[in-house]
């Protein structure tokens, strides 16, 4: 395997049994993901995306549009599909993620064994919330304030605001603009996550993920809103863990 500016691998793991590409939110890098390699078991490997412009990426030109963005995803992992490989995504990342799954299965490339979608409603349901990337500076930020997602102190600090907001924009134009269109469902299992509190994530949205594949299909709620990966992190990555091993994957 060798090494790539799109995965940003935290602990390598030659002796893992598979491989977790980890997508993240509008914003984040790939670091995110990081602590995740201490605590799922050493079965799996987790391989988290960098895009550009975010993270150690930082200077590279943003990518605003998400069919401009899959290519470059599905080359930069080849190298890395020597073993099964599963992908999780939250919010913008669970876009990413299932459309990587789309071009890899359409493009006969190995596919994923798993999906697992967080924080975002089916692909083919209505966008019925109001488009926020074009949004003046102070509006932009108290929507974001919102969502709850970004560090006070990184909203507070001109600096680092100044630093953030267009990469923030980028990644909310990429899933605004996006345009879903029907294709056969993935013949993956797909589980759809999401926060019993989201106030921007239904339970019949995420449910509605089943139609996108033909293969298992779950639904788990955990405690929290959005970002409810953060506070209830144990208990997602022990789901994780326990769908990937019951499918003798890990």
């Amino acid at each position: 395997m060798s090494q790539s500016k799109w995965i940003s691998v935290p602990k390598r793991n030659l002796h893992a049994r598979m491989r977790l590409f980890c997508f993240p939110y509008s914003g984040a890098a790939a670091s995110i993901y990081y602590p995740w390699s201490s605590i799922l078991p050493e079965t799996i490997e987790i391989c988290p995306i960098q895009y550009p412009g975010h993270g150690t990426r930082v200077g590279e030109s943003l990518i605003d549009s998400l069919p401009d963005m899959i290519p470059l995803i599905a080359q930069a992992i080849q190298t890395f599909v020597d073993k099964p490989f599963s992908i999780f995504g939250h919010s913008m990342g669970a876009l990413l993620g299932f459309e990587l799954a789309r071009f890899l299965q359409q493009d006969r490339s190995p596919a994923p064994e798993y999906l697992f979608v967080s924080g975002h409603n089916a692909p083919q349901l209505p966008d019925v919330s109001e488009p926020i990337h074009k949004l003046p500076d102070q509006q932009f930020i108290d929507r974001l304030r919102k969502l709850n997602g970004t560090p006070e102190d990184v909203l507070q600090n001109e600096e680092l605001r100044d630093l953030v907001l267009p990469i923030i924009r980028a990644d909310f134009k990429l899933s605004e603009t996006y345009q879903y269109q029907y294709y056969e469902p993935l013949s993956c299992s797909l589980c759809a996550c999401g926060g019993l509190s989201d106030n921007y994530i239904t339970r019949d949205g995420l449910d509605a993920w089943r139609e996108q594949t033909t293969g298992k299909f779950s639904l788990r709620m955990f405690p929290g809103d959005h970002f409810y990966l953060n506070d209830s992190r144990m208990l997602l990555l022990q789901v994780i863990a326990r769908e990937l091993a019951q499918n003798n994957l890990a």
